[in-house]
């Protein structure tokens, strides 16, 4: 049984109220963690559970939360503490009502606003995670080196671990080599990614407000994330024309998307196995075939 007593004593704590918990509400959708809506007065928390050690996991999603917040973009549910309660890792966010009607358009120029806070570097100051996978950040000056190692050398080393075989990573190996090609006349800029942005991670709040999270932050080429709106069903045709409008996207990005989805189909095979491992073969044959 979760330690509701304990956890809103040390959200109290950060807030400077003594909070009480009420009601309990299970809310599904994830696959990763046991999410909750808890009511304590006339505040409700939203909150994640995991194993007592998810909690650098958790941790790394509330500094990523603070720096979408910083930029002053668009919103994300304000993370208030986060801990261990007995066997559990806890993330304490505010409880944002969703599922208001809002503006896809909305949406594309509040993310392009976001994307247009940079920094020198490519990566983070923390590794987080990506789903459960661990995700590595380590500051690098060149894209393509920092994409190269640790997005698709990650998952092709974890995926080798997972029995993916000699085809896919001999693909792959050819696919690091051959990188450049993408790039000729593009030059990224580090850009502050949601970096896990599919459909499932945005909302609308109850005034309409467009609403990102579960994020997994990280400095890089906007394509990234651009590229992953177009997974698992994808965004309303407004979204993009509006981010369009607002940030026009590079003539090779048609291309380069499939390199930058080709990251999360990796993920997912290493995560969930299955059809994922074929799809991946396919986006690389796709992509082989555009650096020839």
């Amino acid at each position: 049984m979760p330690q509701w007593e304990r956890i809103l004593t040390h959200a109290g704590s950060v807030l400077g109220e003594s909070l009480q918990p009420g009601a309990v509400r299970t809310v599904g959708g994830g696959c990763i963690n046991a999410a909750y809506v808890v009511d304590a007065g006339p505040r409700s928390f939203f909150i994640k559970l995991n194993g007592a050690e998810a909690l650098a996991m958790f941790e790394a999603e509330a500094e990523g939360l603070v720096a979408i917040a910083e930029s002053h973009s668009i919103r994300v549910p304000q993370p208030l503490c986060f801990g261990v309660a007995g066997s559990d890792a806890y993330l304490v966010m505010e409880y944002l009502p969703l599922g208001g009607r809002g503006k896809a358009e909305q949406l594309g120029e509040d993310l392009a606003s976001m994307h247009r806070c940079q920094q020198p570097r490519f990566g983070w100051h923390r590794d987080n995670t990506i789903g459960s996978t661990a995700q590595y950040n380590d500051w690098c000056e060149d894209w393509l080196q920092f994409w190269r190692e640790q997005r698709l050398g990650a998952q092709l080393s974890l995926a080798a671990h997972n029995g993916a075989g000699a085809k896919l990573l001999r693909k792959g190996e050819q696919l690091q080599h051959s990188l450049s090609a993408l790039f000729t006349d593009y030059r990224p800029v580090p850009s502050l990614l949601h970096g896990d942005l599919w459909s499932g991670n945005y909302a609308f709040d109850d005034t309409g407000r467009p609403v990102i999270f579960d994020p997994a932050v990280y400095f890089g080429d906007r394509e990234a994330d651009l590229a992953m709106t177009e997974l698992f069903g994808g965004f309303p045709a407004g979204f993009y024309a509006a981010y369009q409008a607002a940030w026009p996207l590079d003539a090779g990005y048609g291309a380069r998307k499939t390199l930058y989805n080709l990251y999360h189909i990796l993920n997912h095979f290493n995560l969930f196995g299955g059809g994922y491992l074929a799809q991946a073969e396919g986006l690389m044959d796709r992509l082989l075939s555009e650096c020839r």
